[in-house]
């Protein structure tokens, strides 16, 4: 192997060799060697962010009443169509019995005006009813068939309404928040009045603020590691999944949205912690690598000798 050698070299060579001589015996020279090995070289880029749920629902009713009974409180752990509440059914059972007895009336209406329809239609296909008595029936055989269509679609509403009192987990989860008691009247209106927030847990999200300088080295994919003050002796992994391009000032400094996912089986992360986060931008693997201080000479402070 060759090796070249500058006229800078050689004199500080010649620098290190006086200072030797002017030190005698006294002073001595320690080198400390280093292999050169394959290895992986990673360029990262830090930042904050705050953890959520990638599935949050507010749980809600679209009737309105009074809250009778709840199967779930704080942190409770609940599964897909799982009963979590009810509302009151006093009201509901009783409009649809009254949308029952509506439509059973209805029903029997339009069954007497089709049958008088079906002969008076006969019999005027012979002429022996006039058009006035015809028309006549015919009005009343329309106006009964609308009624029953109406009847059976306020049964449909009224059955769904009561179907609406029991109040099921859309997802699986936990109860992040339980926003009423048992006796608590609630009211919809155009909006879904909220009884609980459910959170999956399983998978998670750091939703990171990262300077305008660094984001253009980010990429969907790129992994990434964090930690939070919770478990400070923990190292969590993810990936990149999300480059927000909208920005967000705050200060005259200019930070934009990434979002990391990581899974969660421990439960370990919750909603609302803060996570400091780097984010691999560059990864070389199999490359030959040295310690960072071969590539840096500090010469010593020799005394007497400038």
């Amino acid at each position: 192997m060759k090796m070249k050698f500058s006229i800078q070299n050689i004199g500080t060579a010649a620098a290190m060799l006086l200072a030797l001589c002017a030190c005698g015996k006294k002073q001595q020279v320690s080198l400390e060697t280093a292999t050169a090995a394959k290895g992986e070289i990673v360029e990262t880029v830090t930042a904050t962010g705050t953890l959520e749920s990638v599935t949050q629902v507010d749980v809600g009713t679209q009737v309105t009443g009074i809250v009778s009974k709840l199967f779930a409180d704080y942190n409770s752990i609940v599964t897909e169509g799982q009963i979590i509440a009810e509302i009151d059914k006093t009201t509901l059972e009783s409009e649809l019995k009254s949308v029952n007895a509506t439509m059973e009336s209805a029903r029997q209406t339009y069954e007497y005006t089709k049958k008088n329809y079906e002969r008076d239609l006969a019999l005027h296909e012979k002429q022996l009813i006039s058009d006035y008595e015809f028309d006549t029936s015919k009005k009343d055989y329309l106006v009964a068939k609308a009624a029953y269509e109406k009847s059976q679609s306020d049964r449909v509403k009224a059955a769904r309404n009561l179907s609406y009192a029991e109040i099921y987990s859309p997802i699986d989860g936990i109860v992040m928040s339980r926003e009423v008691e048992v006796g608590q009247t609630v009211v919809s209106n155009m909006s879904v009045a909220n009884l609980f927030v459910i959170a999956d847990l399983d998978n998670m999200r750091v939703v990171a603020d990262v300077d305008e300088a660094d984001i253009g080295a980010v990429k969907v994919g790129q992994n990434a590691s964090f930690t939070v003050d919770a478990y400070p002796n923990d190292v969590f992994t993810g990936k990149v999944t999300q480059v927000r391009i909208n920005p967000t000032t705050t200060s005259n400094v200019v930070t934009y949205e990434v979002l990391i996912s990581t899974e969660n089986p421990e439960h370990k992360l919750i909603p609302g912690l803060t996570a400091n986060i780097t984010i691999n931008t560059k990864e070389l693997k199999d490359v030959l690598v040295v310690p960072i201080k071969v590539l840096k000479f500090q010469p010593q402070v020799v005394e007497g000798l400038e």
